[in-house]
């Protein structure tokens, strides 16, 4: 049974060698095509902006006379203790006016102002009245009303 196992061997060895041949035969002389392909060049010219640049469309602002006015309102509730008022007018270019604000401390603020295009806003500040400041109480918790858990 080796000496068919060897036999057998022998004969796959010499059907390979029999069958792979050094040389191709002679009706096996095709050779592929070499690519003959190459990139065309392009047909186009770069695209060229169909736009211009805007145009600026800030403008400088035209500079308008003012227009005259006057007006003045005030509220007074003695008993809930508002006091202010506000008054101003305006002959077109310069505007003057002058409010007034109850603070808490007692006293009155009162602004006097006056505002142009070329000094602009300018304000006096003066206070009508001393700051009074009353004594505060210190805090007591109320008692208990409750009888503790017995």
């Amino acid at each position: 049974m080796a000496s068919l196992k060897v036999v057998f061997g022998l004969c796959l060895v010499a059907c390979g060698v029999v069958a792979r041949p050094d040389k191709r035969p002679a009706g096996y002389g095709y050779q592929p095509p070499q690519p003959s392909y190459s990139a065309p060049e392009p047909s186009y010219s770069a695209p060229q902006p169909s736009y211009s640049a805007p145009q600026p469309s800030y403008q400088e602002p035209e500079k308008e006379e003012g227009m005259p006015f006057d007006f003045a309102y005030a509220v007074q509730d003695h008993y809930k203790g508002v006091d202010f008022g506000h008054n101003s007018n305006s002959d077109g270019k310069v505007v003057t006016g002058e409010y007034r604000v109850a603070l808490p401390d007692g006293r009155t603020q009162i602004v006097t102002y006056t505002a142009d295009h070329y000094n602009g806003y300018q304000a006096e500040v003066t206070y009508e009245g001393e700051a009074q400041y009353p004594e505060v109480e210190a805090y007591q918790a109320p008692a208990q009303s409750y009888k503790q858990p017995e």
